[in-house]
Formats: C-alpha cells, structure tokens, sequence
C-alpha cells in the first residue's frame, strides 16, 4: 500500500525526444527531487538520450550523482568564496557569478553567469574590462544567461541575449558557447541563425521532464474505511464529523509532500479570488486535499499525518475500498513517491 507514481514510459520518453529534437545540444536538468523522479532514475535517462552534460543544482548534488552519469556535471548555483569544500571530480563544471569568484577558482572549469533581467546573479556589464584578464587562469567553458519566464512588459527574451553578446564581444571576451535558460525553440533558432560561430545550450529541466503532463499520474491507495455519522468525533484532535460519510486513510502524508504547497503567482481576477475563498475556507479547517474520489477533489477530515492523509467522503458518494488508489493531483517538484511503476 502506496503512494505510487505511475509513467507512461513510452510517452514520457517520446516528448523527451521531441524537447531533444527542438533544442539541439540540449543540457538536461537534474536538481532537487528529480522532478519528482529521483536523480538516478533522471541519469539513465539523461544517459540513455545521449547527453554529454548534466546540470545539477548544487556541489552536493553533484557529489551524490557523479557515479550515475558518467558525462560531465555543471553546477548550476554559483560558487561562493568561504564555500564548504565538496571533493568533486574534474569533469565537474561550477556556475560563477562574479570577478571574485573567477579569481578564485585558478585552474577550474567554469561556466560565467551574466546578469539578466532576472536580477537573480550574475556578472555585470561594469565588469566585463576585468574579466577579460581574470579568465586567462580558468577552463571556461563558456557564458550563460538566465532568463525570466514570464514578460509582461513585452520585452524580447532574444534581444537580452543579443545585448550581452554585443556587450562580450565589445570586451573581447570568448562567444564559443552560450547556456541559456527558457528560450522557445524558435527564439533559440534565431540566435543560432544570427550567431553561428557561437553554440547555444539550452539548460533544459521542467520543460523536459514534466512537459507532457499525460505521461504521468501519482495515486495513493486506500488504507481504511471507518463509517462516521454527523456528530462522531475522529482523529488527533477530535472533531465532528459535519455529516454522515466515510473516513478514509489514504497512502501519501507530510513525508510525501502532501499538504505542502510552493508559493503560486497568480494573474487575473478569477485566481486571486478562488485563492481568497481557499485561504478563508482554511480558517476554519476546511482544506481541499489533493486525492480524487468519483470525480471529485475530497477534503482533508484533519491536516495530513506524517506517510497517509485522512480524507471525509460524504454519504452521497460511493463507498471506497480498501485497496482502491485515489488520483492525486501533487506538485512533482515537491513529492517523494513511495514507488515509481512504468508502464
């Protein structure tokens, strides 16, 4: 009895294709979860399209799957001077954000992040003059840019990067390699197009691992059923039961993701006010779960345990089963499955 994570394989790795297809040289992303997926099941499968390079989150990441892709790793958030050493391999590639940590990383292999409108990290144009010097003692492997997802200012995500290959160029600096992060396939084109003596690299993870969104589907079985009438007190904290129905103890707690939920923006009218009715129906213990029963979203009887989640089906609704699996609709980023079956 589980929390279970079901894969189309054969669509999951035909729209990893497709991504492949539409962004040559493509650099795959594992980091944190795996997407949901883990990180040694996103190796093989990074190994088994081809991949030369693997972007990994942090230096721990790296350390931790170094022995399950054999290509190299490039490490994604910058390093930092006073950093805790992580003993790495030489096919490691660290992201560095600024001259100091240029200077610091004599001998390494490095990948030197630009400041984009993300206004996140990365070098700044003032200090493009120093960094020509600065890159004589490092292996650099290229420039990278970060980009926003969204613009609601209308501004071209093209153009940011053409304005800071103008700006390389204008210092002298190498345009061998470009990695970027959330272009379109047609804006990624039309770089390659008007740049092509520079290789761009997109930095591929949620697009491709999490693009096609049929490929997979998390259940959770049923573990109990208790019949309850209106008034009944159940749980940690002995509530009533608001009607007659059904307490039922699903597979998939905290441990699992459950209940945690990352910060969402939202645009429109609509949104804010669904997120309104949500936040005030969670004032008075009323909390949509993730699970599917008929048709339906069920509400949490009480806020999920640690590895299963107690949910109240109305006496309107069929009776589950002990053995029945509940869709649950989770976040992959923030889910730890219990198993992972492919199909």
């Amino acid at each position: 009895m589980a929390l279970t994570l079901y894969v189309d394989t054969a669509r999951w790795r035909a729209h990893q294709k497709q991504v492949q297809d539409q962004f040559p040289g493509m650099i795959p992303v594992c980091k944190g979860n795996g997407y949901g997926f883990g990180h040694e099941r996103l190796c093989e499968e990074a190994t088994r399209m081809g991949a030369d390079v693997l972007a990994v989150g942090t230096t721990y990441e790296a350390a931790s799957i170094k022995d399950w892709f054999g290509g190299d790793l490039l490490v994604l958030t910058p390093f930092r001077r006073g950093e805790e050493p992580v003993p790495l391999p030489d096919r490691v590639i660290r992201s560095v954000s600024s001259l100091e940590g240029v200077r610091s990383l004599v001998g390494a292999r490095m990948v030197i992040e630009c400041m984009s409108s993300m206004r996140r990290h990365g070098i700044s144009e003032q200090d493009l003059g120093q960094l020509h010097g600065a890159i004589e003692d490092v292996r650099l492997e290229g420039f990278a840019l970060h980009l926003p997802l969204d613009r609601p200012d209308g501004s071209d995500a093209v153009e940011e990067v053409i304005g800071w290959m103008d700006r390389l160029r204008a210092a002298r600096l190498p345009l061998h390699t470009m990695f970027v992060s959330h272009l379109r396939a047609e804006e990624l084109a039309r770089l390659q197009q008007q740049f092509p003596q520079t290789r761009f690299r997109a930095r591929i993870g949620t697009r491709l691992w999490l693009g096609d969104h049929e490929a997979t589907e998390y259940r959770g079985s049923v573990l109990d059923v208790t019949r309850v009438a209106k008034g009944d007190r159940f749980g940690y904290r002995q509530q009533k039961a608001a009607s007659d129905g059904w307490l039922v103890v699903v597979a998939g707690g905290t441990s699992h993701g459950v209940g945690l939920e990352a910060p969402k923006a939202l645009h429109g009218v609509m949104p804010r006010a669904k997120g309104v009715a949500r936040a005030g129906l969670a004032t008075v213990n009323r909390n949509l779960s993730p699970f599917v029963w008929a048709g339906k979203q069920r509400w949490f009887a009480e806020p999920p345990h640690m590895q299963v989640s107690i949910l109240f089906v109305p006496a309107d609704a069929a009776e589950p089963k002990v053995g029945d699996e509940l869709v649950a609709h989770l976040r992959h980023t923030t889910t730890q499955f219990d198993r992972l079956l492919d199909s």
